[in-house]
C-alpha cells in the first residue's frame, strides 16, 4: 500500500537564508537551459531574497532549491548579484528600478534584467550560447548616467569566489562584461570566469529559428507562447529527466511527462519529445504494463489508470506531427503491453465493464477516504488511449490490434455515457466518481493513517465533498463529447463553484476545497484544463478570465507559475514548486485549441477558435518533414470561413478545413468572421 509519508519532506523554508524558499514575495523565475546545464534567474523585487539571483543546476539531478550548485548555505544567492564598487562603497540593484523580461536582443531564448544604481544603468542578459556544452553566459552592460567621466569596479561571485573588473566610462558611454558559468565534467560543481565575448554558435541560432513561431497580435498571448516554448525544453535533461514540479518533488510521472512531450511536439522540439517518450516506454513501463507514478510502481489497487492512456495519446500526437513511425515500430511490443494493461481482469468492474480501484486522478487514495470505485478520468483516458493505439496500429498495418482496441475504446465510452447505473453522468453532468455499487461517491473522510496536519481541510469534522472536480472538464477539452451538447454545458456550469472557493483573486481549485488534503488555493494547470474546455465551447470570455488571472500572479513576469497559490504547510509537505506541465497546457491551449492545428494521418485539419480581440495571427511550425506557415485573419464578410493554400484543400466548411500534406512548405491563409 502507498506509504503516506512518500510526499512528506523535511525541507523547512524557515531554516537558512531566505533564498532557499521557493515562494518569495512577488518572485518570478526565468528558466534557461540546454539539457546539460539548467539556470533560473530569480527576480525578487519586493524585499524578500536576493533581488537578482542566479541558480545554476544540473538538469539530470532532481533537487530542492537549497541544493542548487550556486546556493551558498550562509549568503544564499547574494554573491551572484552584480555590484558596482565606487569610491569604496558597493552599490547593488535598486528594487524600485528593477525590470525583467524575455529578451528579443538575441535569436535564442534570453533574459534581460535592467536596473539602476548610483548613477549607472545596468542591463544583464542571460543565455546558453550553444547546445553541446554546460555553459551559461551573462553579459553585463554598464552605462554611465552621470555628467562626468568615472572609474569604478564591477564585481560578482559564485559561492565564496569573487570576480572583479575595472571600468572607466565617459558620460552616456556603455561597456560590457561577459561572465561564463560552466559545470565540471561530473556536473557537480559550477565555475565562473570573466570572458572576452559571449558568442552564440550559429547552430544554436539555426535550431531556435526552426522551432515554432507564433504572433497572436495580443502581447499577453505572445508572452505566454514564448515563455512556454522557451522554458519547457530548458528544464529537461538530455536524457529526458525532469522533476514533476521543479524544486518540489524530485520525482517523475508518466502522466506529467507525456503531457510535456505533447507540449514539446506542438512547439517544434521534436527530438526532446522523442527522448522523453522513448524513456517513458523503456524505463517507466514495466514488462507487465504498469506505468510508474511518483517514481514508484504501485499495487493494482493504487495504479493511476489514466497514465497508460495519456502516454498513448502523447505518442499519437507526436507521430501525427512528425511522421516518426520508427518510434512505433521499434517499440511495438511494449506499446501492445501499454494498451492492454488497463484491460486486465484485476481492474475490471464486471457489472459495467469499466475500470475500478481505490486511486483517483489527483492521487488521493484509501488513506484519504477514496473507496474502490469508477473514476471518470481513468475511463476517459483509457478509452482515448485505446482509440489512439488503434490509430497507431493502422499506421503500421496492424489491423487486428486496431480492431480490438477500437472496439474496447468504444465500449468504455458508451458505458461512461449511457450506463444508467454505473455511467459517469448524473443529472445531465459528468461526475467524478462512482462506488462499485453504482452510488455517486460524493464525499470522503480521511483515515488516521493519512497523518494529515490538522490545519488542512480534509482533517476537519465537516463533510468533505469530491464533486465538483476540474477533471470532469477534460471530456470537453479532449473532444470526447460535442462541446455544444447539453452535457458539456451543464458540466461546465457545475464546476464554476471551484472559482474563488476559499480565496480571492480568481483561479480554480483542483476540486471542492473541503476534500483538500493540502492547503486551499487555486491551481495553475487545472485552471488551464478549464480554459481548454471553454475554448472548445468558444466561450472566449471565460478563457480570457483564466489567462488574465494567471497574469496577476507571482511568476507571470517570466511565465513560470507555481503549482498552486496558497499557504503551503512545509514541512511536512514540500515547498511549492513550478510544474513544467503548466507550460505544456499553455502550448496546447494556444496551438491545438486557439490556432486549431490538428494533424491527422493523411491530412492536416485546421479549426481555429480565435479569442475575442485577437484579429490576426501569423504562425510557423515544423510539421513532418516540412513547415507550415499559417496566417489567420478576422474580417467582416458574408462568407464565414475562406481558405487559400499552395496545398490541395480537401474539405472546407464554415468552421474548419482539411489540407493535403505537401513535401514543400505549406502556405495556408484563413479568413474568418
Amino acid at each position: 500500500m502507498i506509504d503516506v509519508e512518500e510526499h512528506f519532506y523535511d525541507d523547512d523554508p524557515s531554516c537558512g537564508h531566505p533564498d532557499v524558499r521557493t515562494r518569495l514575495k512577488d518572485v518570478s523565475y526565468f528558466f534557461l537551459g540546454n539539457g546539460i546545464i539548467q539556470a533560473a534567474i530569480q527576480v525578487a523585487p519586493s524585499g524578500e531574497g536576493t533581488p537578482i539571483g542566479l541558480l545554476i543546476m544540473n538538469p539530470n539531478h532532481l533537487a530542492k532549491k537549497r541544493e542548487s550548485l550556486s546556493m551558498d548555505p550562509e549568503s544564499g544567492l547574494e554573491n551572484t548579484m552584480i555590484r558596482i564598487s565606487l569610491e569604496g562603497s558597493l552599490h547593488s540593484p535598486q528594487a524600485s528600478t528593477l525590470q525583467a523580461r524575455w529578451s528579443k536582443d538575441y535569436k535564442i531564448p534570453s533574459v534581460r534584467v535592467t536596473w539602476q544604481s548610483s548613477g549607472f544603468e545596468v542591463d544583464e542578459f542571460f543565455y546558453c550560447p550553444n547546445l553541446s556544452q554546460p555553459v551559461l553566459v551573462r553579459e553585463v552592460r554598464v552605462k554611465n548616467l552621470q555628467d562626468e567621466s568615472t572609474s569604478f569596479e564591477v564585481e560578482t561571485g559564485l559561492l565564496k569566489y569573487i570576480v572583479k573588473q575595472k571600468f572607466s566610462l565617459n558620460p552616456c558611454e556603455e561597456k560590457s562584461l561577459f561572465l561564463r558559468y560552466s559545470l565540471d565534467e561530473l556536473k557537480k560543481k559550477v565555475f565562473l570566469e570573466a570572458h572576452s565575448s559571449g558568442k552564440i554558435e550559429p547552430q544554436t541560432i539555426r535550431y531556435w529559428g526552426n522551432m515554432a513561431q507564433a504572433y497572436f497580435g495580443e502581447p499577453l498571448l505572445d508572452h505566454y507562447f514564448d515563455a512556454s516554448r522557451f522554458q519547457l525544453p530548458a528544464v529537461i535533461s538530455k536524457s529526458g529527466r525532469v522533476d514533476g514540479s521543479l524544486w518540489q518533488y524530485t520525482r517523475e510521472w508518466v502522466r506529467d511527462q507525456a503531457m510535456m512531450a505533447m507540449g514539446l511536439t506542438l512547439s517544434g522540439h521534436f527530438p526532446t519529445a522523442r527522448v522523453i517518450l522513448q524513456r517513458l516506454i523503456s524505463e517507466f513501463i514495466t514488462d507487465e504494463g504498469d506505468a510508474i507514478d511518483s517514481s514508484e510502481k504501485r499495487h493494482p489497487d493504487e495504479v493511476e489508470l489514466d497514465q497508460n492512456g495519456i502516454l498513448l495519446y502523447g505518442l499519437k500526437q507526436y507521430v501525427l506531427w512528425t511522421e516518426d513511425l520508427k518510434l512505433i515500430n521499434d517499440n511495438w511490443n511494449k506499446i501492445k503491453v501499454i494498451a492492454g494493461f488497463p484491460l486486465k481482469h484485476v481492474f475490471q468492474h464486471l457489472p459495467s465493464g469499466l475500470l475500478a480501484n481505490t486511486r483517483e486522478y489527483w492521487e488521493r487514495h484509501r488513506a484519504h477516504g477514496i473507496q474502490k470505485g469508477l473514476e471518470l478520468a481513468h475511463q476517459l483516458f483509457v478509452s482515448l488511449g485505446l482509440s489512439d493505439a488503434a490509430q497507431l496500429a493502422r499506421m503500421i498495418d496492424r489491423e487486428k490490434e486496431a480492431l480490438h482496441w477500437e472496439a474496447e475504446a468504444e465500449r468504455i465510452k458508451q458505458a461512461i455515457l449511457t450506463d444508467r447505473r454505473y455511467g459517469l453522468v448524473e443529472e445531465g453532468c459528468f461526475i467524478k466518481r462512482r462506488s462499485v455499487d453504482g452510488t455517486v461517491q460524493d464525499s470522503i473522510r480521511a483515515l488516521a493513517a493519512a497523518q494529515l496536519p490538522e490545519e488542512v481541510p480534509l482533517s476537519g469534522p465537516d463533510d468533505h465533498h469530491l464533486n465538483p472536480d476540474t477533471s470532469v472538464v477534460l471530456p470537453m477539452a479532449l473532444n470526447f463529447v460535442p462541446a455544444d451538447s447539453d452535457l458539456a454545458k451543464n458540466t461546465m456550469d457545475s464546476i464554476e463553484t471551484l472559482w474563488n472557493q476559499a480565496w480571492e483573486g480568481g483561479g480554480y481549485g483542483r476540486y471542492h476545497v473541503s476534500s483538500e488534503p493540502d492547503s486551499p488555493g487555486p491551481w495553475s494547470f487545472p485552471s488551464l484544463f478549464v480554459a481548454r474546455a471553454y475554448s472548445e465551447m468558444q466561450n472566449g470570455e471565460k478563457v480570457w478570465r483564466i489567462l488574465e488571472w494567471l497574469n496577476s500572479l507571482p511568476g507571470a513576469l517570466s511565465g513560470s507559475w507555481f503549482e498552486f497559490y496558497g499557504e503551503r504547510l512545509a514541512p511536512p509537505f514540500p515547498q511549492v514548486g513550478i510544474p513544467p506541465w503548466t507550460w505544456a497546457e499553455m502550448l496546447i491551449l494556444l496551438v491545438h485549441h486557439i490556432l486549431g492545428i490538428h494533424p491527422q494521418f493523411d491530412r492536416l485539419r485546421i479549426q481555429p477558435k480565435l479569442l475575442p480581440g485577437v484579429n490576426r495571427i501569423q504562425a510557423s511550425f515544423p510539421l513532418r518533414n516540412t513547415r507550415l506557415n499559417l496566417e489567420i485573419e478576422r474580417r467582416a464578410q458574408r462568407e464565414p470561413f475562406v481558405i487559400s493554400s499552395n496545398s490541395t484543400v480537401l474539405e472546407s466548411s464554415s468552421t474548419e478545413a482539411a489540407i493535403a500534406y505537401s513535401k514543400n512548405k505549406m502556405q495556408v491563409k484563413i479568413f474568418i468572421v
